[in-house]
């Protein structure tokens, strides 16, 4: 089993346990790093949710640096097991882990969020079928972090504000294109 690092907040250093499940792709410390000096540091009172959470190292990072509600869904059993127990470690009560499908989940939550983390696993056009729905879900001044195997400049009605690469992996900060 691997590890990851929580980069900052509250937790900054602690290490996680990461599942050993094929095509988990935890994001690298220096991405999450850059997303979060583009969001602010301070995520005060923000709810989030990380749909394809995965290691959990972005709900992980949000909570760590203030989020008052991270929902962190997996559907993959043995990565679920260890966000709980990593979950379970950094007693933050903030987190909220939840098995299941992210389609079934943004098709049923009446919640809105302020970030939504969407790190889906690539090849399998995850970010088509999520881009109607996203917006419902997003609080107006929200943002979305996506990482994609191509640069992602619009999802549904979202617009990148902000957007890099990391060796294969493009990540890009949406907001609405009104906002």
């Amino acid at each position: 089993m691997s590890q990851l690092r929580i980069v900052g907040g509250q937790w900054r250093s602690r290490r996680l346990q990461v599942a050993d499940v094929p095509g988990l792709r935890p994001t690298p410390d220096r991405v999450r790093e850059t997303l979060f000096n583009w969001l602010g540091q301070d995520l005060d009172g923000w709810s989030c949710l990380d749909l394809f959470a995965g290691s959990g190292a972005l709900g992980f990072e949000a909570a760590s640096r203030g989020a008052a509600h991270v929902l962190l869904v997996e559907r993959d059993p043995a990565a679920y097991a260890v966000l709980q127990q990593n979950a379970r470690l950094l007693g933050g009560e903030a987190l909220v882990c939840q098995r299941g499908d992210a389609l079934r989940l943004v098709d049923t939550t009446p919640r809105r969020f302020d970030l939504i983390f969407l790190d889906p696993p690539f090849r399998q056009q995850w970010l088509e079928r999520l881009a109607p729905k996203l917006e419902r879900m997003l609080a107006d001044d929200g943002f979305v972090y996506v990482e994609a195997e191509s640069p992602v400049e619009t999802l549904g009605g979202l617009r990148a504000v902000k957007a890099g690469k990391a060796g294969q992996v493009h990540y890009q900060l949406l907001q609405r294109g009104d906002a």
